[in-house]
């Protein structure tokens, strides 16, 4: 019988990961979103993995992704950081939006950290602030579509708790601890790549949604398919509202900007809640 070529990719990509780590095991995946790539500064990197090197791997087109995996120790844990995530806006289908993260699980990673940069939709979330994901709405495609792959995971992944708890409550502690203010709330995450209209805007806050992005919630999906705890995070950059001044824009450079500038608080979290696992 021949093998699932999604199986394929996915192994193929996967081993020659594992040649460049030399023996290292990652226990902690990191995905960083759209200026936020930073944390990589705080990494004792021992290895640096282009994307364009890895057999049948997409390469980030996105603004502020970069495009490697970064391999190094990061609050005493050996850490695995995507620099640059793969996007669906991008043209890929989700097979390969996915497979860098089937990759760090094929590596060994026990959990996943997810970061993003997102509008706040909610009225209580300014620029720069940050939020804990507790639970997401997704209107994306689901990546799990298709003939399931049963050496990864079940045909129908409970979602009760995407994001584990226990992570939350630590991470809240955390930011208490360094006096970093947090929300808790909700990611929606459409295909863009246009933003929303300021009708959808209004609809993503009625249906429960404080925060809206373009990505994450596949990576999610994938790890949980498998069994991997998830913690991800939101730096909201621009204010997502349906009220906007008659001349009001939406400018995906001021976005990364407003994501370079929290950053350094998210990188803090990141940080200590790695060293507390």
């Amino acid at each position: 019988m021949n093998m699932d070529p999604r199986i394929e990719r996915i192994e193929n990509a996967a081993s020659f990961v594992e040649e460049q780590l030399s023996g290292l095991r990652p226990e902690v995946g990191i995905i960083l979103g759209s200026g936020l790539g930073r944390l990589v500064d705080d990494i004792a990197v021992e290895k640096t993995i282009p994307y364009r090197d890895i057999p049948g791997f997409p390469v980030s087109t996105a603004l502020g992704h970069k495009g490697n995996f970064i391999v190094g120790t990061l609050g005493g844990k050996t850490v695995i950081a995507m620099q640059g995530r793969i996007h669906y806006y991008e043209g890929y289908p989700m097979d390969l939006v996915t497979l860098p993260t089937r990759v760090m699980i094929e590596a060994g990673i026990k959990y996943l950290f997810v970061s993003n940069a997102a509008g706040g939709v909610n009225y209580d979330y300014k620029i720069g602030d940050l939020m804990i994901i507790k639970d997401h709405i997704n209107q994306m495609p689901n990546p799990l579509i298709g003939p399931n792959m049963d050496k990864y995971g079940p045909r129908f992944p409970d979602m009760t708790r995407p994001y584990d708890p226990d992570l939350i409550a630590r991470a809240e502690k955390i930011a208490g601890e360094l006096g970093i203010p947090v929300h808790k709330g909700v990611y929606y995450g459409g295909t863009g790549p246009t933003y929303e209209t300021p009708s959808e805007y209004k609809y993503i806050r009625i249906i429960g949604g404080d925060v809206t992005g373009m990505s994450t919630i596949p990576e999610v999906i994938t790890a949980r398919h498998s069994g991997i705890p998830v913690f991800g995070m939101s730096v909201v950059t621009n204010e997502a509202h349906d009220d906007y001044s008659p001349d009001y824009f939406n400018d995906g450079d001021a976005v990364v900007k407003a994501a370079d500038a929290a950053a350094g608080k998210l990188c803090s979290i990141f940080k200590k809640l790695i060293e507390s696992l």
